[in-house]
């Protein structure tokens, strides 16, 4: 089992760079003598690609196709739509990942869905008799075998695991045509269907945990749900003062993409962004992104109809959503069968979004709650 590393590293004074940096280290593909030499050559976002397609050639070169596949992520992270090298990239990330894994036992699956596919993963348990079925998601722009050592550390603890890829994630994306949809019931409830599956636990890292609770709203075959990421409501983020602003914006339209792209201009994290949401919900304008983002609200989730028992975990330092946030969702989770919550904090290196860190300690607080729920079952 894949010992997560522990602690966070100063690489840059970007906030994102450093989170990204930090987060391709916690999730145990990366090197952090790799990641200190490619900092090294990196200012602006822009600058990461071809600081780690250095890196990953280098890798590849010497065998290392673990990390050359998580390098390869790297590059085409930030590498806009319109950019060549972004298909190529994506490419080199996938052939070196199942080449870094092809002893592994991971089923590849195309799993119907409207008149394409989403793309998913099996990793079958190692004992006879396991202890359940774990479905698990990303968020935003995440590609699923990114987390692998996730997936495989639940595998191991006797867990049948299947991760999939939605709409406006990964291969479902840049293969398959899908856009990111909110209504995550309905590629979950695909999933479901394919695999033949009646009592799950579902898992939604970072953004993806706004999207398992919506899931759980309106999927009754999910019987647990874990949110490994707070999102509560994008909305909920600015003051009175920007929420009036905001609003005026979305009836002002063209000024809205005007005041967006002064920004962008000047801002190249809010550049970054902006790019990345127009790219999985293939908006047709730049003025079409803040009404996707605002789609993610409370009301759209239906906290109100969670019916299951779940898990909310966030930490008290996290860079996109402040845990003041955690009291409110779990008050709006009021006919949950059970809503359990945990902040980490800096003394545990987890303060951070998604626990980038220490990783394995919310893994282990994700499998002793599944263990005290299946002894409430038993």
């Amino acid at each position: 089992m894949n010992k997560f590393p522990v602690g966070i590293h100063s690489f840059s004074e970007n906030k994102i760079i450093n989170f990204e940096l930090n987060r391709w280290y916690a999730f145990g593909l990366a090197r952090l003598e790799d990641l200190t030499e490619a900092v090294k050559s990196i200012r602006t976002i822009e600058d990461n690609k071809a600081a780690f397609w250095v890196q990953a050639k280098k890798a590849e070169e010497e065998g290392r196709l673990a990390n050359a596949t998580i390098y390869y992520r790297a590059a085409e992270f930030y590498v806009p739509k319109e950019d060549p090298d972004k298909v190529l990239l994506y490419n080199k990330f996938s052939e070196c990942f199942y080449k870094a894994f092809e002893q592994e036992d991971i089923q590849r699956l195309k799993v119907p869905f409207q008149d394409a596919y989403l793309h998913a993963l099996r990793l079958g348990p190692k004992v006879n008799e396991p202890k359940g079925t774990l479905v698990i998601h990303g968020g935003f722009d995440s590609l699923i075998e990114e987390f692998y050592y996730i997936l495989a550390y639940f595998r191991d603890s006797g867990y049948e695991v299947i991760a999939f890829e939605g709409p406006g994630q990964g291969l479902t994306l840049r293969h398959y045509g899908l856009p990111l949809e909110n209504d995550w019931e309905k590629p979950t409830a695909a999933i479901l269907d394919y695999f033949n599956l009646k009592n799950v636990t579902l898992i939604g890292i970072s953004l993806g945990g706004y999207w398992c609770l919506r899931a759980a709203a309106f999927e009754p075959r999910i019987q647990r749900v874990i949110a490994y990421g707070l999102v509560y409501d994008f909305m909920a983020l600015p003051n009175k003062l920007l929420r009036r602003i905001t609003a005026w914006f979305l009836k002002n339209p063209r000024r809205m993409e005007k005041s967006i792209r002064l920004k962008m201009q000047l801002d190249q994290n809010h550049r970054w962004i902006t790019n990345q949401w127009a790219f999985i919900t293939q908006a047709k304008s730049i003025g079409e992104v803040p009404r996707h983002m605002l789609a993610m609200n409370q009301e759209h989730m239906h906290p109100e109809k969670v019916a299951q028992d779940v898990l909310l975990l966030t930490g008290e330092d996290d860079e996109f959503f402040p845990v003041k946030l955690l009291a409110k969702q779990k008050a709006n989770l009021k006919n949950a069968r059970s809503v359990t919550t945990r902040v980490f904090t800096k003394a545990e290196s987890a303060a951070s979004h998604c626990q980038i860190g220490n990783v394995g300690l919310a893994l282990k607080t994700m499998s002793d709650w599944l263990a005290d729920k299946e002894k409430s079952i038993s």
